[in-house]
């Protein structure tokens, strides 16, 4: 493999997703606005501790900003009729993909760092440790960057088709990973769903960086992140290659 063509195959791919999707309606929507007026709705009016509530809060923005890109990306260069142009160019599907993967988590990272600033200003939100936090950060939006590419890579022409499916998948997630209610606070069936949503343990390292504490181990925390990154990347790039030989 020639690693300058591929890097620069990603480069390009990523700087094109930029200057065309970041200002599109949805992802402004799901990834800027939506988590927003999500935290308003439970904050204004109630006395609510931030040192409790507000990793659940910055994992939501996160998780919305870094997944609200990628799904978008395929569909609409289907619908518009770019997608087998860009095929046809020297780059593999995988390049296209982190290409898609790393527009996602930088505007993941905007967004994120802003609701950072903005809250330590405003909120007085104090860092435990500022290098957990940076590590959870750039985890966690590969992460969710490559499950909004995951979630894009069905095949579907249609925008609002995969971005209503996306909905139907991310909202729920948001209710069972600790975000509204903590962790050792959920029992029974609430507890074993939380085990399988990647945002748990993103919610859980927030925890550890904001408040010195966590509900697993650190390292089962950050080794789950990868192991659904990596999950999420390989499916997506299965699923782009049987549309290939499909044709759609």
């Amino acid at each position: 493999m020639n690693y300058s063509v591929f890097i620069r195959g990603v480069v390009v791919t990523t700087e094109k997703n930029i200057k065309i999707y970041y200002n599109k309606a949805p992802v402004i929507i799901f990834g800027l606005l939506f988590p927003l007026f999500l935290f308003f709705a439970f904050y204004i009016g109630r006395k609510i501790d931030m040192s409790i509530f507000f990793p659940g809060f910055l994992a939501m923005v996160l998780f919305f900003a870094a997944s609200s890109v990628g799904p978008l990306i395929t569909p609409w260069e289907k619908q518009a009729g770019t997608y087998e142009r860009l095929l046809s160019y020297p780059v593999s599907i995988n390049t296209i993909i982190l290409g898609d993967v790393v527009a996602g988590s930088i505007f993941g990272l905007i967004i994120t760092s802003i609701a950072i600033v903005v809250s330590a200003i405003f909120l007085n939100i104090v860092i435990t440790s500022i290098t957990l936090l940076l590590i959870a950060i750039i985890l966690g939006t590969l992460c969710f960057a490559s499950f909004g590419v995951l979630l894009g890579s069905p095949s579907a022409h249609s925008p609002s088709h995969i971005m209503m499916f996306s909905s139907l998948v991310r909202f729920p997630l948001i209710f069972i990973s600790g975000i509204f209610i903590p962790l050792p606070e959920l029992s029974g069936s609430g507890k074993l769903l939380s085990y399988i949503s990647p945002l748990t343990y993103l919610v859980d390292i927030f925890h550890a960086s904001l408040n010195g504490t966590s509900f697993f181990p650190l390292t089962i925390d950050l080794l789950v992140l990868i192991v659904f990154t990596c999950s999420f990347l390989l499916i997506a790039s299965l699923f782009h290659k049987r549309n290939m030989r499909k044709g759609i």
